[in-house]
């Protein structure tokens, strides 16, 4: 009788246990431990993050903080914390948000046009993904990688096409140019570089006409023909006259600094600088901006015609007047002059 007391206890001591074991998995694995009310939210781990790190990044996400770190210290996930950006979902459990952070590395989308150096694209990029705008600089000017592949880092920057691309969040600078690299031989096919040596231009200096036009008009429909008027020059060894090249040259200087040039004057045209293409013939040595897709594809495929000049049009902003005398042109740019005198601006 003694005996079968003692075995009923151990039983009864058992079932308890397991009970308790139960509940504690249960709680610890299996509970829904999200605090947010949205219905979705990210965590990003960087390369080199300790538990601790993440656990703090995690701890505003999560009812209980401690039994999420239980759980992680059970399923080793302490000694194995993957980089990137992870999803967290509302209603996970411990286990779900475990599972999700340790191997669901989800990509993102990142974009960038407009940029005007290799300093403002490294800022851009380094918004987006993991690597800092120190390391995206290092990478991008890069004297060995910029030799090795034909650039210098006066046109580097058209390496770097305009586009919105997928990338993991934990991309470094040396992995973002690589795939910069791969995208622009891809844009590079035979038919465009048959298309820039018919029009006696290597792909960077098409890149640097480019940049040009766009910034002479963002208007699509009119860049091909203003390509047109540039290409009409360089064939008939004119200086190319691009004011966007004086503004260039100009904001280099530190008069300039933190000016903007809205009308170009006599005095701009005299600044000594191989960007300056009023008084140096043919490209200049580099890019000015970066140029859109539009504007490359317009140099590609220009329009021909007789236009050697054109001009602002003061009666459709953004858009312009384009001649193909001096005399017609001198009409033309009169009217805008005129109307930027109505306006006031002078300078």
């Amino acid at each position: 009788m003694y005996f079968k007391k003692i075995s009923i206890a151990i039983v009864l001591i058992g079932l308890i246990g397991a009970r308790l074991f139960s509940y504690y998995i249960y709680s610890v694995m299996l509970v829904p431990n999200t605090n947010f009310n949205s219905k979705e939210a990210y965590i990003f781990v960087r390369t080199d993050a300790t538990f601790a790190e993440v656990s703090a990044d995690l701890e505003p996400l999560l009812k209980n903080i401690e039994t999420f770190e239980t759980l992680a210290k059970q399923k080793k996930y302490v000694n194995n914390i993957k980089a990137g950006r992870f999803l967290i979902t509302k209603g996970m459990t411990n286990n779900d948000i475990i599972n999700s952070i340790r191997s669901r590395n989800i990509p993102l989308k990142i974009a960038f046009n407009n940029q005007h150096s290799l300093a403002d694209l490294a800022s851009r990029i380094s918004g987006q993904i993991e690597a800092d705008s120190i390391s995206l600089m290092t990478a991008f000017t890069d004297k060995e990688f910029l030799e090795t592949h034909n650039f210098t880092e006066l046109n580097a920057l058209g390496m770097y096409l305009p586009n919105s691309y997928e990338f993991f969040w934990n991309t470094s600078a040396k992995t973002f140019r690589k795939r910069m690299l791969k995208e622009y031989k891809r844009f590079w096919d035979a038919s465009r570089l048959e298309k820039a040596k018919s029009i006696g231009l290597k792909p960077h200096e098409v890149m640097s006409l480019a940049a040009i036009v766009h910034e002479e008009s963002k208007q699509a429909s009119e860049q091909p023909r203003i390509a047109g008027v540039y290409i009409n020059r360089l064939n008939n060894k004119w200086p190319l006259q691009a004011d966007p090249t004086l503004k260039y040259a100009a904001y280099q200087l530190p008069k300039y600094k933190n000016t903007i040039i809205k009308r170009v004057l006599n005095v701009h045209k005299s600044i000594n600088s191989p960007f300056n293409t009023y008084k140096f013939k043919g490209l200049p040595p580099g890019m000015i901006a970066m140029p859109d897709l539009t504007a490359i594809e317009a140099v590609l495929n220009h329009e021909k015609h007789s236009y050697f000049y054109f001009a602002a049009d003061a009666q459709n902003p953004g858009f312009h007047l384009f001649a193909k005398t001096l005399r017609g042109h001198n009409q033309n740019a009169k009217k805008y002059q005129l109307y930027l005198d109505r306006r006031g601006v002078r300078k």
